[in-house]
C-alpha cells in the first residue's frame, strides 16, 4: 500500500509481500544471512514468515495455473486464484526506492475478502483504514468510482 501511495502511511508491525514459489528457497536461505529469523507459521509452501528488529515480514507464495492465472501456491487453498490483474500495477515508489506492487484494486479486494476467504482471520481496523487510504489515492488519481 505504502509504495502505491508514495509514503509510509503508519507504523507497521508487519509487512506482507508476495513472491513466486520458485523464489521461496532463495528467500529461505538468503534472508537469514541478512539478520532475519524464520518464524513458524502457515505451511511453508503457502507462506514464509521472518522477523527482524521487531518487524514481521510474511511472504505469501504465488504460482500460476495452466491458464496462466496467478494462484495460491500451496497450503489448503493451493490453486485458488488471486484477484485478476493483481500484478498489473507496475512499480510503486517511496522516495528513491522503487518496488513492484500489487494493484491497489487487488489490495482492496484482498483486504475486504480475507476474513471471508479465511474465517480465522478477523476484520481489523487497520485494514478498513488501509482501504480508505487506497480508495482516496485512487480517487485523487481519477482511477476509482464507487
Amino acid at each position: 500500500m505504502d509504495f502505491f501511495i508514495g509514503e509510509v502511511t503508519r507504523d507497521h508491525e508487519d509487512i506482507d509481500w508476495f513472491a513466486w514459489t520458485d523464489d521461496a528457497r532463495a528467500l529461505a536461505e538468503g534472508l537469514p544471512l541478512h539478520g532475519y529469523q524464520p518464524v513458524p507459521g502457515p505451511p511453508p509452501d503457502l507462506q514464509l514468515d521472518f522477523a527482524k528488529d521487531g518487524l514481521d515480514d510474511s511472504f505469501t507464495l504465488l504460482d500460476r495455473d495452466r491458464a496462466g492465472r496467478v494462484v495460491v501456491a500451496g497450503g489448503p487453498w493451493a490453486g485458488a486464484p488471486w484477484p485478476e490483474g493483481m500484478l498489473d500495477a507496475g512499480p510503486g515508489r517511496i522516495g528513491g526506492l522503487q518496488c513492484a506492487i500489487v494493484s491497489p484494486q487487488a489490495q482492496i479486494e484482498i483486504k475486504r475478502m480475507m476474513p471471508i476467504w479465511d474465517p480465522s482471520r478477523p476484520r481489523r481496523t487497520k485494514d478498513a483504514e488501509d482501504i480508505a487510504r487506497l480508495e482516496a489515492a485512487l480517487r485523487a488519481r481519477g482511477n476509482w468510482s464507487e
